[in-house]
């Protein structure tokens, strides 16, 4: 018969408390009402902004566009083919950005005016993703007169 002894019991718990890791993730998560045509409605993303990326469990990437007070449009940015119903949806909290790698000297009918003549003067232009966390606010310099924007 084993004798069980107080004292062994009160180390294994004592050691059980002092590895317990009180650290909480909160994550903002959603759940696919309906995908079709490149769109999924999702119920849930209560804290996602306009833009944010949102992940689907399968992998695929959306943006998160139309947001409404019981569900939310994510564009994806995939063919979802892989994507049901039920699925679980995570928000980023990563805003999509593309960069431009023109330097722009006039205003900015004059940059419409010259893509609309020869798109290919703009150059190539790559996408990215924000890395470095929360969105920034982006400076619009190159609207005034005779200013060159790296």
């Amino acid at each position: 018969m084993v004798t069980i002894r107080a004292d062994e019991i009160s180390n294994i718990i004592r050691e059980r408390i002092e590895q317990y890791n009180r650290e909480v993730k909160i994550v903002n998560t959603g759940t696919v009402l309906q995908v079709g045509d490149g769109i999924a409605r999702i119920h849930g993303l209560d804290e996602v902004m306009a833009g944010e990326l949102v992940e689907f469990e399968e992998g695929t990437i959306g943006i998160a566009l139309n947001l409404e007070s019981n569900n939310v449009g994510i564009v994806l940015m995939g063919d979802g083919l892989m994507i049901q119903e039920g699925s679980s949806v995570k928000a980023t909290g990563r805003i999509a950005q593309i960069p431009v790698s023109v330097l722009v000297k006039a205003k900015e009918t004059d940059i419409v005016t010259s893509l609309r003549s020869d798109p290919s003067s703009m150059g190539h232009v790559e996408s990215r993703v924000n890395q470095q966390g929360p969105p920034c606010k982006a400076k619009y310099s190159w609207v005034t007169d005779s200013e060159v924007v790296p």
